[in-house]
């Protein structure tokens, strides 16, 4: 279960903008997007290529933002293979703007399910829970400022996820792991 707190003063959101096409290299049907899209089928029969015009978005294998998912910033992705990985569809089915946050960075992150067991705060990057906080990963959180990306493994590796404000109390609800082994801010300058 995921509880999202509203965007407040400390984000902006103008000048987003994400153009699908339907085939690869930029070619077929395309649909401009400038903020969330649950389902881009909606628009396309497909979409396999992009080009991110300005700001950073995270693109999803699947509709409603589920599956695999990947953050793209200001450029072109002719192929959604290299986006998306060898291993998922090569479409893309939804994506989700990412405001940017100007001001500090917040979150808890705890050793158990439901939040459980050790808890830390952080601020900032953390390259490797289990050295850092001498347990062997995250398994939820609580995200009071800022956006932030959760990959599996640490050294910022394997599958992430994107988190906004909000209580997550099972990454494993989330399609991931379930036990998270680094942590990265998503910074203003995407």
């Amino acid at each position: 279960m995921v509880k999202q707190n509203k965007i407040n003063k400390y984000y902006t959101v103008n000048n987003f903008q994400i153009i699908f096409y339907e085939d690869r290299n930029f070619q077929g049907h395309s649909h401009e997007i400038s903020g969330d899209c649950p389902e881009l089928t909606s628009y396309l029969s497909r979409c396999c290529s992009c080009r991110v015009e300005s700001g950073c978005f995270m693109v999803y294998e699947r509709s409603n933002y589920m599956g695999h998912q990947m953050l793209v910033r200001r450029g072109e992705y002719p192929d959604n293979k290299h986006i998306m990985g060898n291993n998922t569809s090569d479409c893309i089915r939804s994506c989700r703007m990412i405001p940017m946050h100007k001001g500090t960075f917040r979150m808890r992150i705890f050793e158990k399910e439901n939040f459980v067991g050790q808890k830390y705060e952080l601020m900032d990057d953390c390259e490797s829970i289990p050295e850092r906080f001498h347990m062997s990963g995250c398994k939820s959180c609580s995200v009071t400022h800022g956006h932030w990306l959760m990959y599996e493994l640490p050294y910022f590796e394997g599958r992430m996820i994107y988190l906004r404000p909000g209580e997550y109390s099972s990454f494993g609800d989330l399609g991931l792991s379930p036990a998270i082994g680094s942590i990265r801010r998503i910074m203003e300058s995407c």
